[in-house]
């Protein structure tokens, strides 16, 4: 493995996105165990999207304007969803002093689906792994994986930090009505951006 593509991969996860949006949004809500749920919900968000690229579905989205509309389609409407929810004061922003079971698992779906519904993830994976794959590998499925393995990682150690910062500073913020207000709207916006920038992205 090459310190090219840990340092590469290290870059993309620290890119805001939606994932790191959402997982921001669970710390400073709920807490840090929720920030950590929503970590790791996001990291398994990507197992579809690997398994796509190593299998080559992912060609499909590449060549395939049909599925990849649709994709996309269906990655907007559930930001524009998400935006709702979190201008709703019982919504994706709502303020719990504990988080129970159910609530664990609605985090993990709602991280999954925010990275499944990206046809960008998988063109990246598609389009990203082969390039640190020598054509001389042996085994190129089994190195393939190994460094899957290794972004995912990445992935939930970056998530996990982002999602402690805004625990740590939750208090701070909660317990002022109208800075949660502008929270709020705040991240509401920032969906919508993205929800905007993936509409607007070709294949």
């Amino acid at each position: 493995m090459s310190l090219e593509f840990l340092v590469t991969s290290l870059i993309i996860v620290v890119s805001p996105g939606t994932g790191v949006l959402y997982t921001l949004a669970a710390g400073l809500s709920r807490g840090s165990r929720a920030s950590v749920v929503a970590a790791f919900g996001c990291t398994l968000g990507i197992v579809p999207h690997m398994a796509a690229a190593i299998l080559g579905l992912a060609a499909l989205l590449h060549t395939s304007a049909v599925a990849f509309q649709t994709l996309k389609y269906l990655g907007v409407a559930y930001l524009l969803y998400m935006a709702w929810s979190a201008l709703r004061e019982r919504g994706a922003l709502r303020v719990d002093s504990d988080i129970g079971a159910r609530s664990a698992t609605q985090v993990i779906v709602s991280a999954i689906l925010i990275n499944i519904l990206n046809p960008k993830l998988s063109i990246f994976f598609f389009a990203f792994l082969p390039q640190f794959v020598p054509t001389d590998e042996p085994q190129p499925f089994a190195h393939m994986l190994e460094l899957s393995s290794v972004f995912m990682l990445l992935t939930f150690v970056v998530f996990v930090g982002y999602g402690l910062f805004a625990a740590a500073v939750r208090t701070h913020i909660v317990s002022r009505p109208r800075v949660l207000a502008w929270m709020r709207r705040t991240f509401a916006a920032a969906f919508v951006a993205l929800g905007a920038k993936l509409a607007l992205a070709e294949r």
